[in-house]
């Protein structure tokens, strides 16, 4: 029996609820601002354009308080080091920006303008390499007129050869290679006297998020030494505290915590050791998790899960917490002086570019990854869980409500949502998502999973992946499905699941593994391993190997997907983009055949133009459309 009214309005199917928020208005979200800069009174940061092709912008805010984007159609600001890629420019004092544009991955210089007025033509700082987009470079840092970045080198046969390079802000010369001879570095930072580049390095078969070392060289003679780090810790995001003291980020103790170290000795001691996080898997290029201020004071990210602001004084280990309105933010932070600019965000406050008065406190908001939002009572505020999954293992999750003031439901219990974040070394956090809104305000809720490989719960908690890929995700995953049936949270017909990329994996693998699931979403989602390790990018070529274990027909039989296609029976929507290079179309196109040699429902989506995640106003829409009327049918009653 549906449940009485309380409140006069009408009943609704849960999944058909009259909702405000439509497919454009969560395409038009994606504004994704990132990585801004601060220089005294003036601010950059990077935003995409989805109305524009995906393409992304560098949007400059002046001192008076004025907003002019630098680049126009067709410049795209976004560097492919990695595929991944990150941080795209830097700014150049006195000198313009610079930065990596997509088509051909060269550097460029937009020479500084009068305020207000149209920035000048950008202007190519290095070579016209000879194989298209053969050059790339990221991580960008300037120094004495100088800037200084990773540089990527794709030669014939595939092959990809990385080093530090610095470059005239002007041009006029060719890159100068300052260090080689590892296959993948990150992070280069310049001693204020200019004597000494810090770096964080490593190799393969390691990630970041494994093993790496930050090395320092000195440039007189090119001299290099180990500082800290090695194959099991991970070492991130050196920061020069002065000529002979780094800051950085390690995981020695079981978490990314904030250290200090002499270049010299190799004195490394802990700033404030907690059981908490202090950075993120660094997929990308660039990122910053914590600034140096100008009174030495140090603003840090830190928790569990999401990342809280703080200022630490490392001299006296006194930290205060800013009284801000954002639940968390992203690595990417800027200092200058006593102002401090991120990227932060809440449960009903849109990815916002955040400049913070650290002497006062005072925030502003400079701009927003989304318009104009609906009334709030549409958004949902999420319930952080800890679920007990298999063996008494802990799985973290938050928990996404429907919510819709102008709706009573018209049944006991609604359908739900398992998302499955990708990665799989990643995190799901609580920032407001117009894309779980757009469900939820519909009568559909979401179970967004945490599972262990997850980041941002302890080194312990990412490394219980390893080797268990296919096993422990889809574990922990079908955990919170059946938690919410547990509680009686959701109708045990009605649970579907969806993922991204390794999230994609996760879902197809759930859905080998459990019949809980009515249904299945899967965006760019992996099938196979063994075509993955011998297809993707070369900067997770031996991913495979550390999730799954070296090959082995068998073993990779048993966890993959399409080898167990077969004991799906519940429909599936996949959807592609077709220029991927990170988890090539292949991967979808075989789980889909499997599925439709046997019988089972599955429709088939692939986007023209879109790699791996989708940029495109017009993609987002048709995307968001197709998998709103797949779960509408997967719940009709």
């Amino acid at each position: 029996m549906p449940p009485e009214r309380t409140s006069g309005h009408p009943t609704s199917p849960f999944g058909a609820w009259p909702s405000p928020i439509s497919t454009t208005d969560v395409a038009r979200s994606g504004l994704r601002p990132g990585y801004p800069t601060v220089r005294g009174e003036e601010v950059w940061w990077e935003e995409d354009r989805p109305a524009e092709g995906g393409r992304r912008t560098i949007v400059h805010r002046a001192a008076d308080g004025r907003r002019r984007e630098l680049l126009p159609a067709p410049w795209d600001a976004r560097t492919r080091v990695h595929e991944y890629g990150g941080r795209s420019y830097a700014v150049a004092p006195g000198a313009g920006v610079v930065f990596a544009d997509h088509a051909d991955q060269r550097l460029y210089l937009v020479p500084d303008g009068p305020p207000g007025l149209v920035p000048g033509e950008p202007e190519a700082i290095t070579p016209e390499p000879e194989t298209a987009a053969g050059l790339r470079y990221a991580d960008l840092v300037v120094h004495a007129d100088e800037v200084w970045c990773v540089q990527e080198r794709h030669t014939g046969g595939g092959k990809v050869i990385r080093s530090i390079v610095s470059i005239p802000v002007r041009g006029g010369r060719e890159p100068t290679q300052r260090v080689a001879g590892s296959d993948f570095y990150a992070s280069p930072a310049l001693s204020p006297d200019g004597a000494h580049l810090a770096y964080v390095c490593w190799d393969h078969p390691r990630l970041p998020w494994t093993g790496t070392e930050l090395r320092v060289t000195r440039l007189a003679d090119g001299r290099s030494w180990r500082v800290t780090g090695g194959a099991s810790e991970s070492v991130l995001a050196p920061r020069w505290k002065d000529d002979h003291t780094l800051y950085l980020i390690s995981d020695r103790s079981g978490w990314w915590n904030l250290d200090q170290a002499d270049i010299h000795h190799g004195v490394t001691r802990p700033l404030w050791p907690l059981e908490e996080e202090f950075a993120w898997a660094p997929h990308e290029l660039g990122g910053a998790p914590y600034a140096v201020l100008g009174d030495g004071r140090l603003a840090v990210l830190r928790g569990r899960g999401d990342m809280r602001l703080s200022i630490l004084d490392p001299a006296t280990g006194v930290h205060t917490e800013p009284d801000l309105p954002y639940d968390g933010w992203d690595p990417a932070l800027s200092a200058d002086g006593s102002t401090l600019c991120g990227i932060a965000y809440g449960a009903r406050i849109p990815r916002s570019v955040v400049r913070v008065d650290v002497a006062t406190g005072r925030a502003e908001g400079l701009r927003r990854d989304a318009g104009e939002l609906p009334d709030i009572a549409y958004l949902p505020v999420p319930r952080p869980v800890e679920i007990h999954g298999r063996f008494g293992r802990r799985v973290h999750a938050f928990v996404y409500p429907p919510a819709n003031p102008a709706v009573d439901p018209g049944e006991p219990a609604p359908p739900y949502v398992v998302f499955v974040h990708g990665g799989p070394t990643a995190h799901a956090t609580t920032a407001l998502d117009l894309h779980k809104a757009f469900l939820t305000s519909r009568g559909i809720g979401v179970i967004d999973v945490n599972y262990g490989g997850s980041t941002g719960y302890g080194r312990a908690y990412r490394d219980a992946l390893k080797g268990q890929w296919g096993v422990l995700d889809v574990e922990d995953t079908i955990a919170a499905a059946e938690w919410l049936l547990s509680d009686g949270l959701a109708d045990p017909a009605r649970i579907a699941i969806r993922g991204g990329s390794a999230g994609g994996w996760t879902t197809m693998a759930s859905c080998c593994a459990s019949g809980l699931f009515c249904g299945g979403v899967s965006i760019s989602g992996i099938s196979a391993l063994g075509p993955l390790a011998a297809a993707t990018h070369d900067f997770e070529s031996r991913y495979v190997e550390w999730l799954a274990g070296p090959e082995d027909p068998l073993l990779y039989a048993s966890r993959e997907p399409l080898a167990k296609a077969g004991q799906v029976d519940c429909p599936m929507l996949l959807m592609q983009g077709q220029d991927d290079p990170v988890v090539p179309p292949a991967q979808s196109e075989a789980f889909v055949a499997a599925l439709t040699e046997r019988g089972v429902p599955c429709t088939y989506l692939a986007f023209e133009g879109e790699g791996h995640g989708f940029r495109r106003a017009e993609t987002r829409i048709a995307a968001l459309a197709a998998e709103l009327a797949f779960y509408q049918q997967l719940f009709r009653r």
